[in-house]
């Protein structure tokens, strides 16, 4: 089997954080650095191989001359890390529009992804990335989608549709990331359609998140997409992951290793999505190794096609969380075990 590359989002240094929010964002350098620097000692060490970028101010300057990204491509590797998959600021409130929005906002939306494919080709170029997907959102809420389903879904399908056009046009694939707060994403069964209705599954595919679509099993924003209920046993919870799995893991581009508590939390755009709480929490409801296997490796046991990397998430927690050394040694521990576990 091939060996997995452990990455760490840099995103939670911004995600919640910054004006209008309770705490300011932890910078790029800060957050490069806390990985480089988190370390399991043993006879081999094992460190982080690489981050996850989100393509927005103030961490990244999406539009930055080739030259600057170059320059940051060259800070990155000289840590000792490479560069997976790039988050496109397809939301409103950054380059994009709503999926399901009027013409001009879907076109700003393709157009973030295609600045986003842009970025991505100048750090494949240096050779700093080698891995990973543009990954998107729908960047509109279910409570919208819901006065015209279906409707809405055929627009945001669309929407998808062209996005990946273009990322086929720069070598590079699509992913959504199935969260409870975005319309037509919002369950593991509407996640389905969109995918199906989109239908470029060489180029559009889903992003998973063990703490996002622990929520789509309690059908927290879907009742009628439950698979599971309050007082469920463990053997339930493993058949109603199946049927996730067997539903959404073919479509796997992209993959985050997370834990929660079951409850839902959010900040601005992010309203009421699946809470991330730190990976030792006597809390967390996730067997990560076991959940982590489920959607990684196919029916014969080995890593699911085009998985080179995987990557730590957890957003929304305090600075003083997130600038504690301990806390991303901790992390790159249960990374490794999952890497360990498959």
């Amino acid at each position: 089997m091939r060996r997995l590359l452990l990455h760490n989002a840099l995103w939670p240094g911004l995600v919640g954080k910054g004006p209008g929010a309770a705490e300011p964002a932890i910078g790029l350098e800060r957050m490069l650095r806390l990985t480089a620097d988190a370390c399991i000692d043993g006879e081999e060490p094992v460190r982080f191989d690489g981050v996850d970028l989100f393509l927005y101010r103030p961490h990244i300057d999406i539009d930055a001359p080739g030259d600057d990204i170059r320059r940051l491509a060259d800070r990155i590797a000289s840590l000792g890390l490479g560069v997976g998959s790039v988050v496109a600021p397809v939301y409103p409130d950054m380059l994009g529009g709503s999926a399901m929005g009027d013409r001009d906002d879907r076109r700003r939306f393709v157009e973030a992804v295609r600045t986003a494919c842009r970025y991505a080709s100048v750090l494949n170029a240096h050779g700093v990335r080698s891995c990973g997907v543009v990954r998107i959102d729908s960047a509109a809420g279910p409570v919208e989608w819901a006065e015209h389903p279906v409707e809405n879904t055929g627009k945001i399908a669309d929407t998808f549709r062209e996005s990946a056009l273009v990322a086929e046009d720069h070598g590079e694939r699509i992913a959504a990331e199935g969260e409870i707060c975005w319309a037509a994403m919002h369950s593991w069964t509407e996640m389905l359609r969109l995918l199906q209705e989109v239908g470029r599954p060489d180029s559009f595919g889903f992003q998973a998140d063990l703490a996002h679509t622990y929520l789509y099993l309690l059908g927290y924003n879907a009742p009628e997409a439950a698979l599971l209920q309050d007082g469920y046993t463990e053997e339930e919870f493993k058949e109603a992951y199946r049927i996730m799995i067997g539903a959404l893991a073919p479509w796997l581009f992209d993959f985050h290793v997370a834990q929660t508590d079951g409850s839902v939390f959010g900040s601005g755009s992010h309203d009421k999505t699946g809470r991330h709480c730190p990976v030792d929490s006597p809390d967390g409801k996730l067997d990560m190794v076991w959940c982590s296997r489920q959607w990684l490796l196919d029916d014969e046991g080995e890593l699911r096609e085009g998985i080179r990397h995987i990557c730590w998430d957890g957003c929304m927690f305090p600075n003083a969380v997130l600038e504690d050394q301990e806390t991303w040694n901790r992390v790159l521990g249960a990374m490794e075990a999952v890497r360990m576990g498959l």
